[in-house]
């Protein structure tokens, strides 16, 4: 399968979609954007992996006032698979109600599924120190 620029748009608003949906509170609309099926890597955030649309949602609230205000995703890079899955690679920059700001790195697996494409796993890499950790020698 080659994706064509259709894809690639379709896709690029799939990931940027997500964010703006979040930060209004619009969970119950992540089922547009997410696999029934969908996990969430949240291990660097405390939360282990959930499964399914509705845990991802349930975390989501249960976290409250600690989520984001804004999650500004960019970097975005695409790269298809032998399976017709496309990976997708992204920095994530949260801003939080008292203006702190962090960065992360979602590492998508996007399917097509007959409705569009749609985010069937997400694992989110929080970045904490500088050149991925690597240090001068």
């Amino acid at each position: 399968m080659t994706l064509t620029v259709e894809d690639r748009v379709a896709i690029t608003d799939l990931i940027h979609q997500y964010g703006h949906l979040v930060d209004a509170g619009e969970l119950d609309r992540l089922g547009d954007l997410l696999t029934p099926d969908v996990t969430h890597d949240l291990a660097d955030y405390g939360h282990g992996t959930v499964t399914g649309v509705e845990a991802i949602r349930s975390v989501a609230l249960a976290v409250g006032d600690a989520n984001p205000v804004g999650h500004h995703i960019t970097n975005l890079v695409l790269t298809e698979q032998a399976d017709g899955q496309v990976r997708a690679r992204s920095k994530g920059i949260g801003i939080m109600a008292d203006g702190a700001c962090g960065s992360v790195v979602y590492d998508d697996v996007i399917v097509f599924d007959g409705n569009g494409w749609r985010i069937r796993h997400r694992k989110i890499v929080a970045r904490r120190v500088p050149l991925g950790g690597m240090l001068a020698r």
